[in-house]
């Protein structure tokens, strides 16, 4: 009698990544594999990369040398960005069996058959112009919080980023098919879904990139509102070129989508923003924060920005600091520069020192955790829902506030998966 076959997955970078792992493992389980945890020996495992930093790119070959001492029969297979932009660079590192384009990787069950260990590694990509279909996904029964995907690929041509080389032209699922999908989760007892994607904003591109079905992302929150068993949705990044006054007025009046909303600036100065030929100006980005505390003065506000692009000078620089510290903000991711192959970014000079780029991380960093102690404060003794995640860690459990916050309190069972009223 032939064993079950076992297979282990890791996720490298974003929640959209986390969404397309899931519905990889469904498509394996569906076949007969069995889940095991990454730290465990499995027949075949499975890296779903990023390529958005080196550090990401590092990550990747680091955990093929692991997988190699820990187990080095098992099969390796490697997908996501870093597979679609350098599949050859992955096919040469010592114990990889599979490398998956952006095309291929929903037919990993297919390709899994086929692949024997000790043969040269096999890539399966292909020219990122071909890529044309959309691949629903969303993640479930890993945590309370499932992401959904509801749009992949970006039509941007950002100075600093491979995304568009790495997944494709924009498209998106279409509303009914979204709104089947949430039917389905909430079934399963999911409360709060991240509706994720590469430029949500840009949502209603159907398939083939085309704008076929005139709908938009504010008419697909419309629908999701309406949908009964799902009690929270989140917006998981959304361009502020493409962030309505509509949209943020809808998100104020409903009970359902929460206030918290992820907008990626990149730089506080407009020379930089045009060098990263941003399609906005640091003018229209303070009227977007300052209009959602308009309407939702709680509103949680996070923000993605980019130190040490090429150009930044120690003024330019500052321009960024102030113009973060003035506003009025929740928390930053920080990302530093770091260049990568085939990007128009790699043209413009001066190039920032490495050690200057750390260090203007570290000042942005500092800047995050003050912004953040801020607006937590403002909330303290104030209630607010939480869900906790089922997850007990130490004893403990967290959760998170409609607005965001962060709660970490003594481990209840009848909490899990719940929301619960909370003084902050």
């Amino acid at each position: 009698m032939q064993t079950q076959r076992s297979v282990a997955f890791h996720t490298l970078g974003c929640k959209l990544n986390f969404s397309e792992t899931s519905t990889l493992s469904r498509l394996l389980e569906q076949e007969g594999f069995v889940k095991k945890d990454f730290a465990e020996t499995a027949d075949v495992y499975v890296i779903n990369t990023c390529s958005v930093t080196d550090n990401a790119d590092k990550e990747c070959r680091h955990l093929v040398r692991r997988i190699q001492r820990k187990a080095p029969e098992s099969l390796v297979v490697i997908t996501g960005c870093y597979a679609q932009l350098k599949p050859k660079e992955i096919a040469a590192i010592p114990g990889v069996d599979l490398v998956l384009g952006a095309a291929e990787k929903f037919n990993i069950v297919q390709h899994i058959a086929e692949l024997a260990k000790g043969d040269s590694a096999k890539i399966c990509s292909c020219d990122i112009a071909e890529v044309t279909g959309f691949n629903a996904s969303y993640s479930a029964n890993d945590r309370t919080r499932t992401f959904l995907k509801v749009q992949d690929g970006c039509d941007y041509t950002c100075s600093f980023c491979t995304i568009p080389m790495a997944r494709g032209k924009s498209r998106s699922d279409t509303i009914a098919n979204v709104v089947k999908n949430v039917e389905e989760l909430a079934k399963t007892g999911t409360k709060e879904i991240v509706l994720t994607g590469v430029n949500l904003g840009d949502f209603g591109k159907g398939p083939d990139g085309n704008k076929k079905n005139n709908e938009t992302f504010l008419d697909l929150l419309r629908q999701l509102d309406a949908i009964e068993g799902i009690e929270r949705y989140r917006i998981s990044s959304i361009e502020p070129n493409l962030l309505t006054n509509e949209t943020i007025e809808f998100v104020a009046n409903s009970k359902k989508i929460m206030p918290h909303f992820h907008i990626p600036l990149q730089s506080g100065s407009n020379t930089i923003l045009g060098l990263m030929k941003r399609r906005y100006k640091r003018e229209l980005y303070a009227e977007r924060v300052a209009l959602i505390k308009q309407f939702m003065p709680h509103c949680s506000i996070g923000v993605d920005v980019i130190v040490g692009f090429p150009g930044e000078t120690e003024e330019l620089f500052t321009e960024t600091f102030d113009f973060l510290h003035s506003l009025d903000v929740s928390y930053l991711h920080v990302f530093t520069y770091s260049e990568r192959a085939n990007t128009a970014s790699l043209d413009i000079t001066p190039i920032v020192p490495q050690n200057i780029r750390n260090e203007r991380n570290k000042i942005l960093r500092n800047l995050s955790f003050m912004k953040l102690q801020y607006f937590t404060q403002q909330h303290q003794g104030k209630k607010r829902k939480v869900l906790f995640e089922i997850f007990e860690k130490n004893g403990m459990m967290e959760g998170y506030t409609d607005n965001y916050i962060r709660i970490t309190t003594p481990y209840r069972k009848e909490w899990a998966n719940e929301i619960v009223e909370w003084a902050v």
